[in-house]
């Protein structure tokens, strides 16, 4: 296993552990719970970051919009169960996924379907930075918004 993809991973399951930590300090009526009219609840936020490491990986694969958007469709996520359940899941998939990636592939330059081109390391470090920015919001939603401060420590 390339070392950098050990620590990238790590810093992913860093991020997975706390969403979780979080995920468990709330109840299933949260997730209908949405502080700004026009943006995502709880709920929306959190299956969209349940989403996040299996999304990218076939963004970073080079799918298309309109496989991506085929993709999105068949989420939905009802519970927090649920999306706990799937942010492992596609965990556990980005991880084996990279893991087998060689240095030659891991430097292989992707071209997203809006034309972002990054190499797949990169592209890893972009799940990672995509995991902690919803989790910030999701902090940021229930400590300003709620009231309800989930007391998890955000960082090792």
């Amino acid at each position: 296993m390339n070392p950098y993809v050990k620590n990238a991973l790590h810093q992913i399951v860093v991020a997975i552990d706390t969403i979780i930590k979080i995920i468990d300090t709330l109840e299933d009526s949260d997730l209908m719970k949405r502080p700004t009219a026009d943006k995502h609840s709880i709920g929306e936020l959190l299956e969209h970051m349940a989403m996040i490491c299996q999304a990218d990986l076939l963004i970073s694969d080079g799918a298309s919009g309109d496989e991506m958007a085929s993709f999105y469709s068949f989420y939905t996520l009802n519970n927090l169960q649920d999306i706990k359940e799937e942010l492992m899941k596609n965990y556990n998939l980005l991880s084996e996924r990279f893991n087998q990636f060689n240095e030659r592939e891991l430097h292989q330059k992707m071209t997203s379907y809006w034309g972002t081109v990054y190499t797949r390391f990169e592209w890893l470090l972009e799940i990672s930075a995509h995991l902690y920015h919803h989790r910030g919001q999701l902090h940021a939603m229930l400590v300003h918004c709620y009231d309800k401060d989930p007391g998890v420590l955000m960082f090792e």
